[in-house]
Formats: structure tokens, sequence, C-alpha cells
């Protein structure tokens, strides 16, 4: 994992937008946000494709490519055969012929066909070539569990790309953005792997979609890629966390401070690269960290942030970083997810043991 060399003063992305947006007169979902920030995509760049499995007339799955069909016809939109392979070696031809491809693999476990594809060419193909072949390709996957989805469905695959070098990996946990990232990550250069919590896509946020664009095309949005953000301020500890567990660290907070503990929260938003600014700022004040996340434990991105807090924070920790996580067995049966996934119990339980007494 990469670090940016840069990071925004605590909660300066929030603010910023703040300022540049009115007061929300609207609501949206997730799910529309992302439909909204392809279609602006695709209206502001011609080379912008978006392709894979049912997503032409049927809108897709989770219905984010709703529409985008009927308004910019077959030749931009289109569905492909169940070849996630296929799909992903098409993308790789398209973006060494000038186009900007956003292809779908539909669910977390289905785009695995393709990893072969993502490892061997996606990523290494600027490295191979000398800068002089760049691939601008968005790889959208729907991931995760918390929708009680049967095996192949939910999946949380974040470390197989986090731990190959040459890919941007992204989790929005917000309405705000899922927006602003997907159109970020479409106008990158270099390939990313745009992770969208399934579970989030109906959640809703008082939103402009309109005024997003707005600040958007006007370079108005602070950059995300590579930037976390304080999702919840606090003194007594740090919960770091991205994408579908960010509303369960935010709840966990929101309980613990019933409980007369101030817990801060930080919401990654950018797995790779990685903001140690922000997060070592966080747990550097607050002298304890806890990291969610919904993937197994063992050889994860939550082992990653870890390691970097205890390196980079050693002396300012007044206990060891603990992690809440999925357990190390294969994603269970959608009768058992609630018992896999991290609960708000789980969180205030590593709170709990983290030395206080000390």
């Amino acid at each position: 994992m990469t670090q940016t060399t840069e990071a925004p003063a605590r909660g300066i992305g929030d603010q910023a937008d703040a300022v540049a947006s009115p007061v929300p007169r609207s609501t949206s979902t997730f799910a529309k946000a992302l439909n909204a920030a392809l279609a602006d995509a695709m209206e502001s760049d011609a080379a912008v494709l978006m392709f894979g499995e049912d997503v032409g007339r049927l809108g897709g799955v989770f219905r984010i490519t709703d529409g985008l069909t009927a308004r910019f016809g077959e030749e931009r939109c289109f569905d492909t055969p169940l070849a996630e392979a296929g799909i992903m070696g098409m993308a790789v031809g398209m973006a060494m012929n000038g186009m900007k491809p956003v292809v779908e693999m539909q669910f977390d476990a289905f785009a695995y066909p393709a990893f072969e594809q993502v490892v061997s060419h996606v990523a290494k193909m600027p490295n191979r070539t000398r800068g002089k072949v760049r691939l601008p390709i968005v790889i959208r996957i729907p991931y995760a569990g918390g929708i009680g989805g049967v095996e192949h469905h939910c999946d949380s695959s974040e470390a197989y790309y986090a731990h190959t070098p040459g890919l941007t990996v992204l989790a929005p946990a917000t309405v705000r953005d899922a927006y602003f990232m997907l159109r970020e990550a479409i106008a990158s250069p270099d390939p990313v792997v745009f992770l969208e919590p399934k579970k989030l896509y109906w959640s809703k946020e008082e939103v402009d979609l309109a005024e997003l664009r707005r600040t958007y095309d006007g370079g108005q949005a602070p950059r995300r890629i590579g930037r976390a953000v304080v999702a919840r301020a606090g003194t007594d500890a740090t919960l770091i966390s991205y994408g579908p567990s960010v509303p369960t660290a935010l709840a966990a907070a929101a309980a613990a401070a019933e409980e007369g503990r101030s817990i801060e929260v930080i919401d990654l938003r950018s797995i790779v690269p990685f903001d140690d600014e922000t997060v070592c700022e966080s747990v550097r004040r607050t002298g304890r960290a806890v990291v969610v996340a919904e993937a197994p434990g063992f050889a994860s991105v939550a082992s990653e942030i870890v390691a970097r807090v205890q390196e980079r924070c050693f002396h300012s920790l007044a206990a060891p970083v603990l992690r809440v996580t999925g357990f190390d067995i294969p994603y269970p049966s959608p009768k058992l997810e609630r018992f896999y996934l991290p609960s708000v119990d789980r969180i205030l339980d590593a709170v709990d043991n983290l030395q206080w007494e000390d």
C-alpha cells in the first residue's frame, strides 16, 4: 500500500463541500448518486463507456446503470456475455486505444474469473511500457455483505486488489462521496477498483445531485483519492473504517457516547493510496485505536492498517491497536450473516479492552 505525501486538515473536504453547496433540498440514495456520476461523466466525455452483465436495458442488478442505454445508446452502455475475463480483457484493449471503460462485475465474487487480467495486465501495463500506455479503467464491484446474499454474492475482496501494486482501491461510504469519488475515479488516467458496498445502495442523504455536478465540473470538489476524513470527532479512542463498516462504526461511537466515552471515527474512503497523515494524527491525539472491517482479519487490509499505526504512533499509544473484523471462514449463509459481520456490540467490546485501567 502506498501513502499520499499530502493530506488535508481534518474534515476539510466536507467543510469545503458545505461552503460550495447551498442547503440541500432533495434526498438521494447511494445508488442514485452513482447513477448520476456515471451519466454526468458520460455526458462530459464521449470516451467514457459503460458495460457489463445486465447493465444495458435492465440497468444492472442494483439499477446503478438505469437509463444510461436509453440516454447514450447501445454503443456506450451495453450488455456483455457472462464472461468476466472477457469483459476485463475487452476493457484493456479499449483503454489502450484511447477509450475510458467503466466495467461492472455485478457481484464481488463474480470478479474472480477476471482477476488474472487485473493482476497481469490492468495493474502492470504502465510499468511494462515504461509509462507509454496508461489504462484509465474503472472496475465497479458491488461488494461486501449485509444483504443476505448467497454464496458468490457477498464477499469482501479488497485485500486482493490492495495487495496488487498499480491499482487504486476506493470504498465510499456516503452518498456525497459515492458521487464525487466515482467521478474522480473515471477521470483518473490509471486503473481504479471501485468497491460499492451493496448494503449502502439504499442509504439516503439530503444532497442536491445537480449541485454536486456543478461543484465537480467547476473544479471545487476537494480531492478524495488518498484522503481520509474524520466522520465523527472524539477524544478518547479512534475507530478506523471504510466502506460498509463506516455506518456501524458511527453507530458504535454514538452508543459509546451514551456511556461517557468520546470516540472519533475515521472514514478512510481510499484504501490505496492510504492516508497515513489523517489516521495517525487522530490516533496520536486519542492514544487508542480499533480498526473495523468486514473482511476476514488474517492478512487483511485491517492488518495493514494496524501495522501502519503501530509503526508510526507507537510512542503515543496507551494500548495495542485492536481489530473487529469478519471471521476467518468462508462467507456464511444469509441466516448466519449477522454473527459474522462486525456489530456495535463487538466494537464496544473492543473499545472496552483498550486498557483503560492503565
